[in-house]
């Protein structure tokens, strides 16, 4: 898969999903590109809105205060729809704050995580099939 195909694949996951980041009435604080740089370097896509009032604040537009977020960053801006765009940070530029693997599953029956001490193909109590 191409980089333009995995790119297309990621804005898509990103604009089903509701909002990762909001920027709210304070406008693009420390603070909050700093929320936004966190979530990149663990997820590598994040989705963020801005309310009205950050447009209003910052006086500039939409487009303008995404460019500008992601420049702070130095991610990539994928898409802007409305007050809502989406940044992409590639894996090169990402730092792991933990030593583990990044993204690591969930207990579970996760990537062949065991479930539970159940072996595979053992049914759950209250199953009825």
């Amino acid at each position: 898969m191409g980089l333009g195909q995995r790119l297309r694949r990621l804005k898509e996951e990103a604009q089903q999903g509701s909002a990762d980041v909001i920027i709210g009435k304070k406008g693009v604080t420390d603070s909050v590109l700093e929320e936004i740089r966190r979530r990149l370097e663990d997820k590598g896509v994040v989705k963020v809105k801005a309310l009205k009032t950050a447009i209003k604040v910052t006086d500039m537009d939409r487009r303008e205060l995404a460019r500008h977020v992601a420049d702070r960053l130095g991610a990539w801006l994928l898409d802007v729809r409305g007050r809502t765009f989406v940044l992409y940070l590639p894996p090169e530029k990402r730092r792991s704050a933990k030593g583990g693997v990044r993204g690591s599953p969930r207990r579970g029956n996760i990537r062949g995580w065991p479930g539970r001490g159940r072996k595979s193909g053992e049914r759950k109590p209250w199953s009825r099939r």
